[in-house]
């Protein structure tokens, strides 16, 4: 026997379980029995690809029972199993990164934290909410090793050797004061049909029955060892719609996903042709955690003739889909796929094509639903905007799809939207990108569209000022940053060229107070409140590009230069081609340009130097 300590994170995780969630500890059972699916699901796939195991005689099952009085569950099934090793790996390790992401999305509200216990792969730890100490016997498939690994969930575990007469593990649970209600076939069979019901393997429950025979002083209680299956063990991506509920669909969803809140909205297919499969898709109503990680966790299971191959292969959707949840069960596949021939089978290329048109399919219907698809949008809508470079092939109904946030709308609105409501002689679809919504609709770029009623499209997430470039153009009409120095060329008219030539010696003479701060000065034709703004050159990455590309890790990335532009009908303006002090005419220049700055979010490179300018002006001004 040999005595191990857990991980300092295990430690933390246990309390953090057995004291945040114990109203729902009944959702132990539900993870306990995933466990033996998934082992079961192993060792299936093993007597299928790998010579070893050929002739191995493999009958899946998992069997629970109780005992009322020595208050113990106990939970058997007939998979790969584990070696002493894999216990110390399996049951007194965890993954940091799983750890620390659950322990920080723990919320304090316990239905939203019991779903996530499945997501962060760490159920087999709930059951320490019901026992104060646990078994696991296990044999490992194949080697007829056979090992114990003994907890109360406090600080450490034995692990010993151990008999057991057939591969797979067996989980015993030594039930607390209030486990106790567990040791009872009415709660178990309540929560396997709850929560496990389409396990596609079955599970038998072993309990006592007792009835009455004879009358009066004849009449004798006899007691009956019975096994009952309790669950349909069937694959419910199988059968058809026509069978399935609607309750059918989220309690298959909550099976395969440990998630408490119903989906946003489920797409099952059965294709038949050239090639047969099934598809069964699922988008949660909120967004997986790791959405946004660089090593997201897959959400849709491989399977081939109904046999699981993989959970854990992210060619299977691509990435601006990987929030989908479900299941591809192909009839084509070889049953020994490996991750290098998955990544280049074509039948798999076939199944995931067919696959995403199928959900831009239902997506499109989403979106006749104004509220529901809101609330699609505010989850996924940046993902899905990843798909308008990744995705070529959809990326003409990708645009239909994406919403944006815009000046001339309430809530989101459609690129088709804003082509309808576009002015008779207006050229392109204008937007104007940053990091902040309110800060962006307040802008001074905006003055000018909005004198002539044109709407802008306000694109406040990073992917935008990503996507939009390589886009280009929207059914032939071509989108149009505002932040940019040609934004205006095609609304400037014979009198705002006239202004421009003007005031071209006040712009000749600000350029020389700045010098190479600026790429450039000009007349502007797009401001009447604001005396000035700045604006990236058309050749130029804009401000929020270049904060993007420096938070990619991206290495001599040159500074923002941007053009500064002028109101040459602002009363500052105006008054400042008149000054003939040298010195107040560079104080004022340099406010123009780094107020400017300041609206746009960029940082201006000494504070302290414009704070006393500006209390220069203001004291002369007083």
């Amino acid at each position: 026997m040999s005595k191990h300590r857990f991980e300092t994170e295990v430690n933390q995780l246990l309390h953090l379980i057995i004291h945040s969630l114990y109203s729902h500890k009944e959702i132990f059972l539900r993870e306990l029995i995933s466990n033996a699916s998934d082992a079961l699901d192993r060792l299936k796939l093993l007597t299928l690809t790998d010579d070893a195991f050929k002739g191995y005689q493999f009958e899946p099952r998992i069997d629970i029972s109780f005992d009322q009085t020595a208050g113990t569950l106990t939970l058997s099934d007939t998979g790969v199993g584990m070696d002493a090793d894999d216990l110390v790996d399996q049951l007194g390790t965890i993954a940091r990164s799983g750890t620390k992401s659950f322990m920080q999305k723990l919320s304090g509200d316990e239905k939203k934290d019991t779903g996530l216990i499945g997501q962060f792969g760490v159920g087999f730890y709930s059951a320490f909410m019901v026992a104060d100490k646990i078994e696991v016997t296990s044999r490992k498939a194949g080697t007829g090793q056979t090992a114990r690994w003994i907890s109360d969930g406090k600080s450490e575990y034995e692990v010993c050797e151990a008999g057991r007469d057939r591969d797979g593990t067996t989980v015993v649970l030594h039930l607390n004061e209030n486990g106790r209600e567990y040791a009872n076939r009415w709660s178990v069979q309540g929560i396997i049909k709850k929560y496990s019901n389409h396990i596609a393997f079955p599970i038998y429950l072993h309990y006592e029955d007792s009835r009455f025979e004879g009358e009066g002083e004849k009449r004798t209680e006899i007691r009956e060892q019975k096994t009952e299956q309790v669950n349909e063990a069937s694959a419910l991506w199988k059968r058809s719609k026509k069978e399935l509920t609607d309750e059918d669909y989220r309690e298959f969803y909550k099976t395969i996903t440990h998630d408490s809140d119903d989906p946003m909205l489920h797409v099952h297919t059965q294709a038949e042709g050239t090639l047969e499969y099934t598809t069964l898709f699922y988008v949660p109503h909120k967004a997986p955690f790791d959405m946004y990680y660089a090593n997201y966790s897959p959400g849709v299971k491989l399977y081939v003739r109904r046999v699981f191959i993989t959970d854990d292969e992210k060619e299977l959707m691509p990435g601006y889909l990987r929030f989908v949840r479900g299941v591809i069960d192909s009839e084509d596949l070889p049953l020994n796929v490996s991750r290098e021939i998955l990544q280049q089978n074509r039948i798999l290329a076939k199944i995931k094509s067919g696959s995403v048109k199928k959900l831009l399919e239902e997506f499109a219907a989403l979106a006749g639903d104004r509220d529901a698809y809101a609330a699609f949008i505010d989850e996924y809508g940046r993902p899905l905007k990843e798909g308008l470079y990744q995705d070529y092939e959809n990326r003409e109904k990708l645009l239909d799809l994406v919403r944006f946030k815009s000046t001339g709308a309430e809530g989101y609105t459609s690129l088709a939207e804003y082509r309808e409501r576009m002015q008779p002689e207006q050229k392109y679809i204008y937007y104007i990108t940053g990091g902040n919504e309110q800060a962006l609709r307040t802008s001074p770029l905006l003055e000018m569209y909005r004198e002539k009623n044109i709407e802008v499209l306000i694109m406040d997430q990073d992917i935008d000022e990503l996507v939009i470039p390589s886009v280009h153009a929207y059914k032939d009409v071509e989108f149009r940053g505002i932040n940019r120095t040609d934004a205006a060329e095609d609304l400037k008219t014979e009198h705002d060229k006239k202004r421009e030539r003007e005031i071209e010696p006040l712009v000749q003479r600000i350029r020389g107070v700045l010098g190479d701060e600026v790429k450039g000065v000009k007349a502007s034709t797009r401001l009447s409140d604001s005396p000035s703004c700045v604006v990236a050159d058309e050749n130029d990455p804009s401000v929020q590009m270049q904060t993007i590309l420096k938070s990619l890790g991206q290495k001599n990335v040159p500074e923002f230069k941007p053009v500064l532009e002028i109101n040459p009908t602002h009363p500052i303006v105006r008054k400042l081609a008149d000054i003939t002090d040298e010195a107040l005419f560079e104080d004022v220049s340099r406010l123009l340009f780094e107020q400017a700055l300041l609206i746009e979010g960029v940082q201006i490179s000494d504070p302290a130097r414009f704070a006393r300018r500006l209390n220069n002006v203001m004291g002369r001004a007083l």
